[in-house]
């Protein structure tokens, strides 16, 4: 019998959402409509369960996205909240992702969980897939008996994540559309356009400007060696991602990134929002502020968020408060309100909440950077894209014109 995801409302307008077994879609909206709900939609474990063409020997190559990992937790906290066992949930949880990869893995959890084994022991033998954040909070929902409450921060945390990458994303898709068209566009003109023209002006004998002989020694060369160019982009692509692996190189991008005036302010705004985010997380939940630390230094990609907060944990282990040990990074790392507000949280033992609003701050104001970042990026791109059209225009066109002067 298939388990069904429902969501109902009530007459009075009250929403409900949950997992029950029903023989199909009639019978549960029947037996809600018993109760006085009407379903609004369904899911089933059976159909979700489809799965794609079975190809393991690909498996490796998929990537457990961040939205496959929200759906994970938040009908988890559901099925938890209905009283059905972990095991059977982690098993109809399975058969509803389409990613082999991910649905291998929680059998694997389930498996082991039904051995004896903790949730948050067994999730940890997975580390490409769950953060030692997402272990860390289920370890305390699984001392305190909080579980329902951890599973619904970390849904929520990862939402807001989500929505926080999207932006960034959307905001950076237009100019990267445009200049990868640009960057086409350019390459085949010089592949069969240029070459078109170098053979008209070598038929007259013309002498060429300086510019009009480098646009044709181009045109020519990657006319006859355009494979080279393919291979030259894919090393290039993976060279520059094993360059970023290295430390100094690393840091000194992060360096860069910081110092960049209108960069540098919305990389310290997603970085804010990130920390204040995910220690309002963690603190809610109950992990030791040292612990907590510790764990969001690790998701900080920035080099200099990473040593500013694990610094900030030895601090801490010392005696000293949250808010004094980041007062060194005030301005240069993190904006001074965030660490005031920290300290007021401190002082009121609010600091849980307060974190959460200076991450809702701050994510309000990386959105509205972003729409601006738009329409600061569009200007820029029609003088690149002007300057490029104009300067192979000039080039190609100034030596017809002279000819024709000459004629």
């Amino acid at each position: 019998m298939p388990v069904y995801f429902y969501t109902a409302k009530s007459l009075q307008g009250e929403a409900k959402t949950g997992t029950v077994e029903a023989e199909d879609e009639k019978t549960l909206a029947r037996s809600l409509r018993q109760e006085g709900y009407i379903l609004i939609k369904a899911e089933s474990s059976k159909a979700k369960g489809k799965k794609d063409i079975n190809l393991p020997f690909l498996n490796f190559l998929q990537k457990v996205s961040l939205t496959e990992k929200i759906f994970f937790t938040r009908n988890l906290q559901i099925m938890i909240s209905a009283g059905m066992p972990l095991p059977r949930a982690l098993r109809v949880l399975s058969e509803q992702t389409k990613n082999q990869k991910f649905e291998k893995a929680i059998l694997d959890i389930e498996n082991n969980v039904t051995k004896g084994q903790s949730l948050s022991d067994s999730l940890a033998k997975h580390p490409k897939i769950f953060s030692e954040l997402f272990i860390s909070m289920i370890k305390v929902g699984e001392e305190s008996g909080t579980m329902e409450k951890v599973l619904k921060n970390l849904t929520y945390q990862m939402e807001r994540e989500k929505d926080l990458r999207s932006k960034i994303k959307g905001a950076m898709t237009y100019p990267t559309v445009i200049l990868c068209f640009m960057l086409i566009i350019g390459v085949v003109m010089m592949i069969v356009v240029v070459p078109k023209l170098s053979a008209v002006f070598a038929e007259l004998g013309a002498e060429l400007p300086f510019s009009t002989r480098i646009i044709m020694g181009m045109g020519g060369f990657l006319a006859q060696y355009w494979m080279f160019l393919f291979i030259a982009v894919v090393l290039l692509f993976f060279g520059a991602k094993a360059l970023l692996k290295n430390k100094k190189v690393k840091k000194t991008m992060d360096f860069a990134s910081l110092r960049i005036p209108a960069l540098s302010t919305l990389i310290k705004k997603i970085n804010t929002a990130s920390t204040a985010r995910t220690l309002a997380s963690l603190i809610d939940a109950g992990v030791p502020i040292v612990k907590c630390l510790e764990i969001v230094s690790n998701t900080m990609t920035n080099f200099y968020y990473n040593e500013a907060i694990k610094n900030a944990g030895v601090e801490v282990q010392k005696g000293k408060k949250l808010s004094q040990s980041l007062e060194p990074y005030q301005n240069s790392v993190f904006p001074s309100i965030m660490i005031q507000m920290m300290a007021i949280g401190e002082e009121t033992g609010e600091t849980s909440s307060i974190l959460a609003k200076i991450a809702d701050f701050y994510e309000e104001e990386v959105s509205n950077a972003t729409k601006n970042l738009s329409s600061i990026i569009e200007p820029v791109l029609m003088v690149v894209i002007g300057t490029a059209v104009g300067f192979f225009a000039v080039s190609m066109i100034q030596p017809m014109y002279s000819m024709m002067g000459a004629l």
